[in-house]
């Protein structure tokens, strides 16, 4: 039997990198591959590649107070990508516990007033996102709780339910890092050997099986949710 096309979902995957093999391009490829093999159709959006600027200009905000104020063009196809889609996987590595530049101007450009939020009912409303963030930091250190914290307060809740989401969910992805990393009580960064080999292998192996996991209890909440 035949899938109607009107029936298939779509999932909007933005990479926020400025390398194409990066661990966090391919965390992301894998996901892309994940949700496709799911039935998704999936749109990836990788910022840099595609020359996205993340500075706010005049064009993105012509009339503040007017709801129905013309966009930048670029800025209007963006909007378009993010309407097509019922499902957004920001792929990200943390920067400062937050996101980095490129991704954080992507929302202040495109997120903007009168689009994502400013209505009664925003045209946002019922999407779902899972934000993907790679982290240098061990499973161990003491940073993690502070950092999954900010996250899930920025993103979840300063965000996503304030564009009217009806899920949003942080996957913190650790140890992303060959050379492990935590900063000591008197502030002091300390790393670890490099590691090589099948360790290095298999160290990858299990961030990936991470992200997999991430990625699968979303789309298993989602059919809760249907």
């Amino acid at each position: 039997m035949t899938q109607d096309s009107s029936d298939v979902r779509t999932a909007l995957v933005v990479v926020a990198h400025h390398r194409t093999d990066s661990l966090t391009a391919h965390t992301a490829r894998r996901a892309a591959a994940q949700l496709e093999a799911a039935g998704y159709r999936v749109d990836l959006l990788d910022l840099h590649a595609e020359g996205f600027d993340p500075r706010m200009n005049e064009q993105d905000q012509p009339d503040w107070g007017d709801r129905e104020k013309a966009y930048s063009q670029e800025t209007q196809a963006h909007m378009r990508r993010i309407l097509d889609a019922d499902v957004l996987v920001p792929v990200f590595p943390v920067y400062w516990q937050g996101v980095p530049a490129l991704l954080k101007g992507w929302i202040d450009r495109v997120w903007n007033y009168g689009f994502a939020y400013g209505r009664s009912r925003p045209r946002l409303a019922g999407k779902r996102v899972l934000w993907l963030g790679l982290a240098g930091a061990t499973a161990g250190d003491p940073v993690v709780e502070g950092m999954q914290s900010v996250l899930d307060t920025v993103l979840n809740e300063g965000i996503a339910y304030y564009c009217g989401f009806s899920r949003s969910t942080v996957g913190l992805l650790l140890d992303a890092e060959d050379r492990p990393q935590r900063i000591d009580a008197e502030g002091n960064l300390l790393v670890g050997d490099a590691v090589a080999g099948a360790e290095r292998e298999a160290q990858y192996a299990d961030f990936d099986r991470r992200a997999h996991r991430f990625v699968e209890e979303f789309l298993e909440e989602e059919l809760v949710a249907a």
